[in-house]
């Protein structure tokens, strides 16, 4: 997933502190396969990353985490809830159907899994800039292809950048239009990007270079639009084609066989599967019993309840099917319940604080998730930025420079934890006693109904939607919430809609609560602002809070404008414990592994890199495995 095309949740963001003199640079790169052209007043590298410190040199054979020998073949098939309705996954109506962005490449590549923030040369393969960074220049490949044997050119990068600015979404368009005024081909195979003066340079080149490419002779030829819903694709260059659509019940992804770039260093070991099979379902009650019986043979488990008790079928006792705890090196994801700032009643932090103390992590913890999971307290939970205790040092030195924007309280408080609760009973009484008292104080009097309203007779009404194909477990997670919520004299509604509507809601902020999440960081870059930002809260989707709060902006900006790895570190650590005061969501629980089952014909190296679990990238198929699966009667 480019950055351009990232909605969620990947484990690999960019974003790099600010760059070194020039001249230390150049030292630096002589060593990691950087050069210097004339005089040292250009840069011209092999791939990217904001310190230009690359962990892999020019003449990389393959990434040091793969197996490069690996065997090309064979299936892995998964399963997606709900439905979907288009093949395009920039549309900004309907639901896109699973990997739709799949088919299509960028000028550099994703970061590797066992890197952060490092992007390799993909369609291009070399770039050049100054070191000052106000501008860059992509020397394409001349051998790229799409699948429909067309040529991949600068042409189509320009077409492809303008279209997401004209057509894309509206937060994205309004930050790139601000950050990259010009930009222009120099040839067939040679672009140049220049960046606007007086901003931070985070995020610039990896931004232009992380644009998904798309034939523009297609798009001209058809006449579609990237904003409409659409079940025609435009041909890709990336190693997956679709193979068939069937909607709301099958995707078939099929391998290339005349990929353009099967040999190039990057994509040596990886794209091992011949074919990628997507099967939809309604539920996941319906998707796990298709498992079983080996409708799909890759399941990432999400349910604790399932973990705990249903993975007890004959198949896992005889070996048939894998079930393991794989290693995850990423932070977690912020995931929670989400409060929608933009509703006028949620504005007072009190009443958010209040709502908060109707969730008992504890008791759903041992009651509902078999003790599986731990709270999450962190934005960068369990990192080295994540903010705790006091701050101090560099950190505390970064928010004194702030004045007034901080509260005294995060200056000579411990950062703010998640309450605690009892574990032996769901309304925790403790914790209930101290929500009524802070909906008193925010002017939530009790009526003689039990009902809470406010001084003018409106009742105290909170709509949480709800998905539902979402898993069982969760669904019984909210419920709970929300009883606790009507005990407090809280209007509190849930409702339970289809995917299609949810999406819907969700897009238009058509809620008060929504259990949702924000993507975690491990450096700066100015996606910081599109997630957390003021700018355009009002109508970013990545901002579910629509948080809008000049200390974050603050502090986002201190890490954009960072001149070392540790003043950048410092400014995040603020950054955490800024997002944790504004108090925007209700933090839940994580898993520090991932929860995995497959029948028993795949492989993968052994350790899995950190950041990436790596199943649609890097494993492989085992032939003789396959055939024996179905010799057993275990694999259809």
């Amino acid at each position: 997933m480019t950055r351009a095309r990232a909605t969620a949740l990947s484990a690999r963001r960019p974003g790099l502190a600010a760059l070194a003199l020039a001249s230390l640079v150049m030292l630096m790169g002589m060593a990691l396969g950087l050069r210097a052209q004339s005089g040292g007043d250009l840069i011209v590298s092999h791939g990217y990353s904001f310190y230009g410190d690359l962990k892999y040199p020019a003449d990389f054979a393959h990434y040091d985490y793969v197996n490069p020998d690996a065997p090309k073949g064979g299936e892995i098939s998964y399963a997606a809830l709900g439905t979907f309705d288009s093949m395009n996954p920039y549309t900004v109506k309907g639901r896109a159907g699973q990997l739709s962005w799949f088919m299509y490449e960028s000028l550099l590549g994703d970061s590797p899994a066992d890197a952060y923030g490092e992007g390799y040369g993909l369609l291009a393969w070399k770039l050049e800039y100054p070191p000052s960074k106000d501008w860059v220049i992509f020397h394409m490949r001349p051998e790229a292809r799409f699948s429909d044997g067309t040529p991949v050119t600068a042409h189509d990068v320009l077409f492809s950048h303008n279209l997401l600015l004209e057509q894309g979404l509206a937060s994205y368009a309004a930050a790139v239009k601000k950050r990259i005024p010009l930009a222009e081909v120099l040839d067939d195979h040679r672009i140049k990007f220049h960046f606007a003066p007086d901003i931070s340079r985070r995020s610039l080149i990896d931004q232009v270079g992380g644009v998904p490419v798309w034939s523009k002779k297609w798009y001209e030829e058809t006449g579609a639009r990237l904003d409409e819903s659409r079940l025609e694709t435009s041909p890709g260059s990336g190693p997956y084609m679709i193979e068939s659509v069937d909607v709301n019940r099958r995707i078939v992804y099929k391998r290339n066989p005349d990929y353009w770039g099967r040999d190039l260093p990057i994509n040596r070991g990886r794209h091992n599967f011949d074919r990628i099979r997507v099967e939809y379902f309604g539920d996941d009650t319906a998707a796990f019993e298709a498992f079983k019986a080996g409708e799909y043979t890759f399941r990432q488990e999400g349910d604790s309840k399932k973990w705990a008790t249903l993975y007890e079928f004959p198949k896992v006792a005889s070996g048939a099917v894998v079930k393991t705890e794989l290693p995850d090196g990423t932070p977690p994801t912020p995931t929670g319940i989400v409060f929608n700032l933009r509703r006028d009643i949620l504005q007072d932090r009190r009443l958010r604080q209040a709502l908060a103390l109707g969730y008992n992590f504890e008791w759903t913890n041992a009651s509902l998730q078999y003790g599986l999971f731990r709270q999450r307290v962190s934005f960068t939970q369990g990192t080295f930025l994540m903010a705790e205790g006091l701050p101090e040092g560099a950190e505390l030195a970064a928010l004194q420079t702030l004045g007034d924007l901080v509260p005294p309280e995060m200056l000579s408080e411990p950062a703010l934890m998640p309450h605690t609760s009892s574990e032996d009973r769901l309304n925790d009484r403790r914790n209930i006693r101290t929500a009524m008292a802070l909906l008193d104080e925010a002017g939530w009097a009790v009526g003689t109904d039990g009902m809470r309203r406010n001084a003018a007779g409106q009742p105290l009404r909170v709509v949480f939607i709800f998905n539902t194909a979402a898993e069982g477990t969760l669904s019984a997670v909210i419920e709970n919430y929300v009883a606790n919520l009507r005990i407090m004299g809280v209007d509190a509604v849930l409702e339970k809609v289809d995917p299609s509507q949810f999406t819907l809601r969700e897009r238009s902020f058509d809620y008060d609560l929504i259990f949702d999440s924000y993507s975690t960081f491990l450096g700066a870059g100015t996606g910081l602002m599109q997630r957390f930002g003021s700018e355009d809260a009002a109508i970013s989707t990545f901002n579910p809070a629509g948080l809008a709060s000049p200390l974050v902006d603050a502090t986002i900006n201190g890490a954009l404008n960072a001149t070392s790895r540790e003043e950048e570190h410092a400014w995040l650590r603020a950054l955490d414990r800024a997002l944790r005061w504004e108090f925007i969501m209700v933090p839940v629980w994580y898993n520090d592994s991932h929860w995995v089952s497959f029948y028993d014909m795949y492989e993968f190296p052994d350790p899995l890199p950190p950041y990436d679990l790596g199943h649609l990238d890097f494993w492989w198929w085992n032939v003789d495995k396959e055939a024996q699966l179905k010799a057993q009667g275990a694999l259809r």
